[in-house]
């Protein structure tokens, strides 16, 4: 490629570098928002991985017991009778400080004298200060802490420690301070350390262990070990691998991860339609120049190659700069997913985002890919142009309305086979996502034409009712079509996706809120402060139950045991249910009788289970599920199904009694309250909490505020989807101005001549505004179906494959009206510029181009 040919490119790309600027922007943007999804997803998964092997250390596998735990008995039977060496007993639970906003620790319960070969900070072998095992084994509550997270909380050796453990509280006292580097001070933070004897005293757990770690060796030995330790276990206990918990809960959130990666990748794919619009308008500026180039020689393949060079330095430009910017863009977003995971999965502290190399390389090939991909066409455009044709605009406009009709049959296409493909009976998340871009894709082909259309029908009322400057303002859109086309399909798309999550979020809401009118039919809840996810959590104090039934203005009363059951498979939420009559009521069962599920969970050992779980389990009325119980592995009749958002992976109801016959746990983690019709809530409230002892820190709400806080949980979750839909909303805002200003510079000379003839500044101003709000209104009309088929898309496929969720389709007039006001504010907002440099450049100017 000559030398010539370089300069006179640059030099005609010199003489607009709002184009570069935008294109460039276009580009950051898509790439940014991408890459900060990925960083928060993975820092937040990474923060949870750290810690969990940063616990686990050298183990590779583990014995679990029940939900009370594992009697302390097994260990020695392990290490004594079966040999097992190394084996460690581990006891740990979630500890809150009431002084810090009851935030949460772990508390981890280890023998000093077993851990040395499964994590060197206990031993006082690892970086840093020695760990003071003599006062871990003597001082009363006696904790260590990693350095870091002792400075955090403004902790010395020494100090008073008042910590909340569910309905109790206690005083730790910090024993010794040690200190890590690197990936182990990560993972230790937020983690407490005593000798497993205090642990077992402040958590409850006296005689029991929440798991056993062991270290087999690998290869066949191993094996052998392994399937010889399981045949001489006790039937409550079970062997499983180390990190399957790990996997479990990672398995857990990625439904979660993969809807965000999606939705940032939408971001993505609205910013490759602002590339190709602008390398497409960078294109048409210098037609001329391109074609008097190929008349003087230059071939074909060098144009190709130049076009394609230039992206490429766009590409890398734009993929840097927004890989920079997705960095402190996860920044923020971190905190909304690591509060997302602490509502919905596991308490997880992420104080920092964690660049990976994988993210950032994803962020550079995709903006790349991007790039090339909305390069092409243009390029080939470019270089298949005859000199003669690319010297006259006429030509281009004729050929843009022809490719507008291909375009349009294309769209068609594949828009009926994104339907069609949404509509097969598949569990595939990846290829629900695939068909939904295809119908977004499909739809953005189609909106050229429909835009043509809808202005052509508009122009005799926009003629009647602004006169010429009316009709002026449309035939100008239309007369563009090769510069408005792509800019009114960037802006739809974008829209259309506002539209869509607006319309998922409001009806996901809506049926969460009827859910929870229906589901909460008692009038008080008794619970414990903190979370009900964990292998040995607390529950309440059983006198309660007797205390709270004679209370006048009580009823009746129901109790449930939130319990969490690890095994092999993954982990099962579960829930003990002692019904009252009402509590019937707060089940709507979506497959099974009501009246003969009823009979058989109360009389015959049957579970119902939430529709999350069936849908994930292949379950349905009449299927048999097994459970690890403490006396082995039980079959039970799903008698069945139930709707329920309460957990995305679902839960496994089982009556208490039937429980109480394969689990010796008689916990009670809530108790439901029935009050006379005529009884005040709040003073029977303030009654019950009077008469509950002090020394149990418990909380009593109405079925309304329990309401009002699920709500708040529920907006908290979805508040990084309304980001994401704004960030994309912001990158149509750059591809639209970018649309704009290349549109109305291009103009110059034909707004010179109407100056000339006598339009006034105001006029013209008005004349751009116009046209610009006019592009607005179309794109925003044309965004409401395609919004609409994409939230049954999210609904109806995504959501159910992903958590196995149904819900109603809900159509707010709101919503719609606000996707249509952002079209229209954000094409008016981005002509403004354009409007004020047109109506303040002198006529002599603009004819001086001619």
């Amino acid at each position: 490629m000559t030398p010539v040919l370089w300069r006179a490119n640059w030099r005609s790309l010199g003489r607009h570098p709002w184009q570069i600027a935008l294109a460039l922007l276009g580009i950051a943007l898509g790439v940014a928002v991408v890459v900060a999804i990925d960083l928060a997803n993975s820092s937040a998964n990474r923060a949870f991985t750290v810690a969990t092997e940063s616990v686990t250390g050298r183990a590779t596998h583990r014995i679990i017991g029940g939900p009370d735990g594992l009697p302390e008995e097994i260990y020695l039977h392990v290490r004594l009778n079966q040999g097992i060496f190394p084996s460690a007993p581990i006891v740990e639970g979630n500890i809150y400080l009431p002084d810090n906003n009851d935030q949460p620790l772990r508390l981890l319960g280890i023998d000093p004298f077993a851990e040395q070969p499964f994590r060197d900070y206990s031993s006082g072998t690892g970086a840093g200060s020695k760990v003071d095992i003599p006062a871990l084994l003597t001082k009363p509550g006696a904790v260590i802490i990693e350095q870091a997270t002792a400075q955090r909380l403004g902790l010395q050796q020494g100090d008073q420690l008042a910590i909340r453990v569910g309905a109790h509280h206690a005083q730790l006292t910090v024993a010794s301070i040690f200190q890590e580097k690197g990936l182990a001070q990560e993972g230790l933070a937020n983690l407490l350390i005593a000798d497993i004897a205090t642990a077992q005293e402040v958590l409850g757990l006296l005689g029991k262990l929440s798991h056993i770690d062991l270290i087999l060796p690998p290869g066949e030995a191993g094996v052998a070990q392994q399937e010889q330790l399981e045949k001489r276990l006790p039937p409550q206990t079970e062997l499983i691998e180390a990190n399957a918990r790990s996997r479990a809960i990672t398995e857990m959130t990625r439904a979660f991860q993969l809807n965000l990666t999606a939705l940032s990748l939408l971001a993505l794919l609205v910013g490759s339609f602002i590339v190709y619009n602008t390398v497409t308008f960078l294109w048409l500026q210098r037609r001329r120049l391109i074609g008097l180039l190929r008349a003087l020689g230059v071939a074909r393949k060098q144009i190709f190659l130049l076009l394609l060079t230039e992206a490429l330095g766009f590409g890398i430009a734009g993929s840097v700069t927004g890989i920079l910017l997705g960095i402190g863009l996860g920044e923020f977003l971190l905190g909304l997913v690591s509060q997302t995971f602490n509502d919905l999965y596991f308490a997880v502290q992420v104080r920092d985002v964690s660049p990976s190399m994988e993210s950032l390389t994803k962020g550079l090939i995709l903006g790349l890919g991007a790039t090339l991909a909305a390069t092409v066409v243009p390029a080939r455009e470019a270089t298949h142009t005859p000199p003669g044709t690319a010297l006259h605009r006429s030509s281009l406009e004729h050929q843009a309305r022809r490719w507008s009709k291909r375009a349009a049959l294309m769209g068609g296409g594949v828009l009926i086979t994104g339907v069609l493909v949404l509509l097969l009976p598949s569990k595939s998340i990846g290829l629900g996502f695939v068909s939904l871009t295809a119908l977004q894709i499909g739809c953005a082909l189609l909106v050229p034409t429909l835009g043509t259309l809808l202005l052509t029908l508009a122009q005799p009322l926009l003629r009647r009712s602004f006169g010429i400057l009316g009709q002026l303002a449309t035939r100008g859109i239309v007369a563009s079509l090769s510069r408005t086309g792509v800019a009114m399909a960037a802006l739809t798309l974008a829209v259309s996706a506002t539209v869509g999550i607006g319309v998922m979020i409001d009806s996901f809401r809506l049926s969460v809120s009827q859910w929870l009118t229906t589901t909460l039919q008692a009038d008080l809840y008794v619970s414990i402060p903190g979370t009900h996810s964990g292998p040995a959590h607390s529950s309440l104090d059983l006198s309660l139950i007797e205390r709270i039934a004679a209370t006048p203005g009580v009823t009746a009363i129901s109790t449930t045991r939130w319990v969490r059951i690890e095994g092999k498979n993954g982990l099962t939420n579960m829930v003990a249910l002692a019904p009252a009559p009402q509590s019937f009521a707060g089940f709507q069962f979506t497959s099974g009788n009501p009246e003969k599920a009823w009979q058989a969970f109360v009389h015959e050992g049957a579970v119902l289970v939430s529709e999350p779980y069936a849908y994930h389990h292949q379950l349905s009325p009449g299927s048999r599920l097994h459970l690890r119980t403490d006396q082995g592995r039980q079959s039970f009749t799903v008698a069945g199904v139930y709707l329920s958002y309460g957990s995305d992976q679902g839960v496994v109801t089982i009556h208490r009694d039937t429980y109480q016959r394969y689990w010796s746990d008689d916990g009670v983690s809530g108790i439901g309250i029935y009050a006379e019709p005529d009884v005040d809530l709040e003073t029977l409230r303030q009654t019950l909490l009077e008469s509950i002892n002090s020394s149990q820190h418990i909380q009593i709400r109405t079925n309304r505020s329990i309401r009002e806080l699920s709500l708040q949980i529920f907006d908290r979750s979805f508040a990084i989807t309304e980001v994401v839909r704004l960030l994309a909303g912001l990158v149509a805002f750059a591809g639209i101005f970018s649309a704009l200003m290349a549109l109305q510079l291009e103009r110059t000379r034909e707004f010179g001549i109407l100056r000339a003839m006598g339009l006034l500044p105001r006029q013209l101003r008005g004349l751009v505004t116009g046209q610009t709000g006019l592009i607005g209104l179309v794109c925003g009309l044309l965004a409401l179906p395609l919004g609409l088929l994409s939230a049954l898309g999210l609904i109806y496929v995504i959501n159910r494959r992903s958590f196995g969720w149904s819900m109603g389709f809900t159509i707010s007039p709101e919503i719609l009206l606000q996707g249509v006001l952002l079209a229209i504010i954000a094409a008016v907002l981005a002509g403004i510029y354009p409007a004020w440099r047109m109506a303040h450049t002198p006529p002599a100017e603009g004819l001086r181009e001619e």
